[in-house]
């Protein structure tokens, strides 16, 4: 998640070049490790610090201060070979069935499995080739034009305050992703059918405009989105504000979020500040929901009569609605120490679920990342979860979201270690 190699590659600024150049480069990540989690397995891992994945990206430059570019890149399961990975444990998540217990205990069985089935798809659903990134555009003398599946601008802001860089086990967005389950994300890291407009000046202060059309989103479920972000990067910081805004397929407000926040180096030490907000009361994934509940669990209560079967959907849709509320602030803190020829990780960060549910969430992480050499670094990280109420949360990595604990209100926990190779 957190190398955005759009950013390397508008970095590189623009050329006056007479004549034309082209460039392709072909780049990846390959990361793998193992992962003991608290109440699980220990399991083979892929993404651990780093989403795996395969790359191609190049330029052209034009004269007169233009360049065309273009950057594909695709998901690399490198324990599986897949595109698609699956959440780190099979535990079954239970806020979204909350409030259901008027449901016969089979009937509520089953719609726990059509809309949250244990070891379901946690990325990349629409089991797309270039999910990660596919673009193409234009960097001009007056700024870029991108076209395609891009980071979003909040997103940008949010990964740059994360003391261990979105990834690993002590990952912010560990806590992030709501006590109704990965399912209902905490931010849309990326959005397809997108238009952006970015500019950089030498000051180090930069800004970023998104919008996007019908089928956007990170699931593409959304009828318009947009997104909005201004940093600065120099003297040591980098740090910026950033927001989205989704809206679902009946054009109502869906998810917003907003994350301020970023970190500053000093000597030896760099230090990590972030809050995010997070607000859906819309959820774009409702059409998914229903569509399970009349597709899997309606033909069960058929025998019913239609008059106890229309009362248990509606007893689904009024609940299920009210689960997939959104709203919690999430607050960040951590420091990165140049110690060796690595440095050691260590933060802070809470969710506060402001939501009926008042699930809130805490998580402490600690880890030492060594470089073998530029390319190459070898990662060990602890992570522990302070779950509260329904909360559910168990330690992620920087390719996958981490699943559940066994029961509401139990803690979670993991360990972890892996090997990164960047070529």
């Amino acid at each position: 998640m957190k190398q955005i190699a759009l950013a390397a590659l508008l970095g590189a600024g623009c050329s006056g070049a007479a004549l034309a150049q082209s460039t392709v480069q072909i780049y990846g990540v390959a990361d793998a490790g193992v992962m003991w989690q608290r109440g699980g397995t220990t399991k083979i891992i892929s993404g651990g610090a780093d989403g795996s994945r395969l790359g191609f990206k190049g330029s052209e430059e034009l004269g007169g201060g233009y360049k065309a570019v273009f950057n594909i890149e695709a998901r690399v399961e490198l324990d599986t070979g897949l595109q698609f990975p699956t959440i780190l444990n099979d535990k079954q998540g239970l806020y979204l069935t909350r409030g259901m217990d008027l449901l016969p205990p089979a009937v509520l069985q089953a719609v726990r499995g059509a809309t949250q089935p244990p070891g379901g798809l946690a990325v990349n659903p629409q089991k797309a080739l270039f999910d990660r990134t596919s673009m193409v555009g234009m960097i001009t003398p007056y700024g870029a034009f991108l076209l395609g599946r891009l980071y979003t601008p909040e997103y940008e802001v949010f990964a740059a305050a994360d003391t261990f860089e979105a990834g690993t086990a002590g990952t912010w967005g560990g806590i992030l992703y709501g006590t109704g389950g990965y399912t209902v994300i905490p931010s849309d890291i990326r959005s397809s059918r997108s238009l952006e407009y970015r500019i950089v000046h030498p000051s180090g202060f930069g800004a970023v405009l998104m919008v996007s059309s019908k089928g956007s989103g990170y699931l593409e479920r959304y009828n318009k989105f947009y997104g909005v972000n201004v940093t600065y990067k120099n003297r040591g910081w980098d740090v910026g504000i950033g927001y989205n805004h989704g809206y679902d397929q009946q054009d109502a407000p869906s998810l917003r979020t907003a994350t301020a926040g970023g970190s500053w180096s000093w000597g030896d030490y760099r230090f990590f500040a972030g809050v995010h907000y997070e607000r859906n009361t819309n959820s774009p994934l409702m059409q998914d929901y229903i569509l399970g509940w009349d597709s899997l669990v309606a033909p069960q209560l058929a025998p019913l009569g239609a008059a106890t079967a229309g009362f248990l959907r509606n007893v689904f849709i009024r609940n299920i609605f009210a689960n997939t509320e959104q709203n919690a602030i999430s607050v960040q803190a951590g420091v990165q120490y140049r110690y060796g020829p690595g440095k050691i990780l260590a933060s802070v960060a809470h969710q506060n679920d402001r939501t009926s549910g008042d699930s809130d969430a805490t998580l402490y992480a600690l880890g030492y990342d060594y470089f073998v050499s530029r390319r190459t670094d070898l990662y060990a990280v602890g992570a522990f979860i302070d779950n509260r109420k329904w909360a559910q949360f168990s330690p992620a990595s920087g390719g996958v979201p981490g699943g559940f604990t066994r029961h509401p209100g139990d803690n979670g926990g993991a360990l972890q270690v892996g090997i990164r190779h960047r070529f």
